[in-house]
């Protein structure tokens, strides 16, 4: 009789072991467990740890709560200035209500992404080539628009929307380079007539002060002619007054009557500044 019970107690025992294994479930942090019975929904979502389900009759769904990063594969697409163009982007999102996330989408990763390849082609249609490269978080904002709002009704939350490069055709950045050059050809040349009538102010104002002052010019002169003089890599050229030259010929001739003493004096310093050039 004792060894009957014993062995019962034994069968009892294996029964219960094997239908806590069958019904034992380990629902993880990131994750959140849908309970099916019979194929309908069963109580509340089982948050994470340790649960228990009916085995056989009950299937537990887990869901994965964590941000998913989905890129979204290159669109092709003609812009509103009729302009051919490539367009990657990635998507940002997460489940929010995993009971509908299970329940009302057959799988809600391929709907997002069917969902974001359709509004970047809308995007792509409604924008011009100077927003998709310049006004990026705009279009940014109006493409997580598209996909949030039927997505809400999926249980999912779209957090963000990145625009990761536009690619061009090989004509049109050419085209864009030349663009390019002329705009800064053009603006150096503004600034080179800016910088031009700068200076022809800056010489008017020195040639006044010049014709007041007559003494400033040969100073002038013989300032360049000293800054010139320093690289001795060119000829010096040193002009004479036409008027200085006839003076002097007139004191070189026998009958020239010589003139006082301070007149004596200029037609040397002349001599010696002619010989001088000349050696």
């Amino acid at each position: 009789m004792v060894e009957e019970l014993v062995a019962a107690g034994a069968a009892v025992a294996s029964a219960g072991v094997v239908y806590v294994m069958a019904a034992a479930r380990v629902v993880k942090q990131y994750e959140r467990g849908v309970v099916l019975r019979l194929g309908r929904l069963r109580g509340a979502v089982r948050e994470p740890g340790f649960t228990m389900i009916v085995p056989v009759v009950d299937r537990l769904h887990k869901v994965n709560m964590q941000i998913v990063t989905m890129p979204v594969p290159g669109q092709e697409g003609i812009t509103r200035d009729n302009v051919t163009v490539r367009v990657d982007a990635v998507v940002y999102f997460k489940v929010v209500d995993p009971a509908s996330a299970l329940i009302k989408v057959e799988d809600y990763r391929f709907a997002v992404s069917q969902m974001a390849q359709t509004s970047l082609r809308s995007i792509i249609g409604k924008s011009e080539l100077d927003d998709l490269l310049s006004n990026r978080e705009k279009l940014n904002q109006g493409l997580e628009l598209m996909i949030d709002s039927p997505a809400v009704g999926w249980g999912v939350q779209v957090d963000r929307v990145e625009i990761k490069d536009v690619s061009l055709p090989e004509a049109m950045k050419r085209s864009m380079a030349r663009q390019a050059e002329a705009d800064r050809e053009r603006r150096a040349r503004v600034i080179n007539a800016d910088a031009e009538l700068q200076a022809s102010k800056k010489l008017a104002e020195a040639a006044q002060q010049m014709a007041d002052t007559p003494a400033a010019l040969q100073l002038r002169l013989l300032q360049t002619v000293v800054a010139v003089a320093a690289e001795k890599n060119s000829t010096l050229v040193l002009p004479f007054p036409v008027e200085l030259l006839r003076f002097l010929e007139k004191a070189q001739q026998p009958g020239a009557v010589a003139g006082p003493p301070a007149t004596q004096a200029v037609v040397e310093q002349g001599r010696e500044r002619l010989n001088s050039g000349q050696e």
